[in-house]
């Protein structure tokens, strides 16, 4: 994906957009964080009048070869059953965008798993889970390009469709390692400060996984290029997603940013592009260790803390109905003119 293809948003209705929410009545910004969302979708959609449109959230889901290491509490078997849970309804995330009315789409991009064929689940599958980052690359960059380009067509196919808003979620036992791992090598950060409880391991298990992550960092020290390192230490899900995002962003659309996981992808389509944030909003800041570092790393700042990291996409379908009312106060809520109140002199 050529840098060009992905435009910073633009500025040139930015006064008439705070004057119109200054205009509001209201004292001026006592709607707080939701005037900076009305803001910001204006600026994308560039318009005074924004719509959300047919809002989706695409999980992933792949398995990964650095549960070798043991750097996680539950089974590789596990992401394959999630995936199950998915497809009958019963996940965090269905619960969640079936009461938003939030479109939801499942993708196997990489589970070590043989699907039966089925109208609920996107065959996406690159390969049956990476490899171990810990001794080898992840993927080959052939891979990686292909899972990149399967997310950005869904995206197309999406956005031909009508959606304008997107969040992602993914599911992958051992996919806090190797989002911890592009965490230090995309942000700077050294392994263990970086690296967090992931599904749940005590103290001891936290040291191992850091001490795992930074072999692997030491091994894969030289690759220094966006591409080879989303490659080497990246999930097939992660990269589906990272191009689900440049994709999104070079179309405009909206992209509520998710927790860790989710936010490794766009750290990696960040490294691509710098103006794929323009088009973020961020959902929440999750309790994982490492995604405080990664919002610091993106200049960000969420629009929910509720202590959640469980990943899927949640933290996206929970902050749906907050950008959602911050479009209707742009558009339905009245100016001091218009209601016939007295502004402040």
């Amino acid at each position: 994906m050529q840098e060009s293809q992905i435009i910073a948003v633009s500025t040139e209705l930015d006064e008439q957009i705070q004057q119109k929410i200054d205009l509001k009545t209201k004292p001026l910004g006592a709607l707080g964080t939701l005037e900076k969302i009305a803001f910001k979708v204006c600026q994308i959609q560039n318009t005074l009048s924004p719509q959300l449109s047919q809002p989706s959230i695409l999980v992933c889901a792949g398995d990964h070869g650095i549960t070798q290491e043991k750097v996680s509490p539950f089974p590789q078997e596990v992401t394959f059953q999630m995936v199950m849970n998915f497809l009958g309804g019963g996940a965090a995330i269905n619960v969640f965008c079936r009461q938003n009315k939030i479109n939801l789409l499942v993708a196997d991009t990489g589970v070590n798993f043989d699907f039966e064929a089925s109208d609920l689940l996107l065959d996406l599958k690159v390969r049956k889970g990476t490899r171990n980052f810990a001794v080898e690359p992840a993927m080959t960059i052939e891979e990686c390009q292909t899972a990149m380009n399967n997310g950005a067509g869904i995206i197309e196919k999406l956005h031909k469709e009508g959606t304008n808003i997107v969040g992602f979620g993914e599911m992958g036992i051992g996919n806090t390692t190797a989002a911890t791992a592009l965490l230090c090598k995309f942000g700077g950060f050294s392994a263990h400060e970086a690296t967090g409880a992931g599904t749940g391991m005590n103290a001891e298990g936290i040291n191992h996984k850091a001490q795992v992550i930074e072999k692997a960092l030491q091994l894969h020290q030289a690759i220094d290029q966006p591409m080879d390192i989303l490659a080497t230490f990246g999930g097939y899900e992660i990269a589906t997603i990272c191009g689900a995002i440049l994709k999104a962003a070079e179309l405009k659309m909206i992209i509520l940013s998710d927790g860790f996981i989710a936010t490794s992808a766009l750290i990696a389509a960040h490294a691509f592009n710098k103006n794929v944030t323009d088009y973020c909003l961020f959902a929440h800041e999750s309790n994982e260790q490492g995604h405080k570092l990664m919002l610091q790393h993106l200049k960000a700042e969420p629009i929910l803390h509720l202590g959640m990291r469980l990943g899927e996409g949640t933290g996206s379908a929970v902050a749906y109905p907050i950008v959602q009312s911050a479009v209707c106060f742009m558009n339905e809520m009245s100016s001091f003119a218009d209601a016939g109140v007295s502004n402040k002199d």
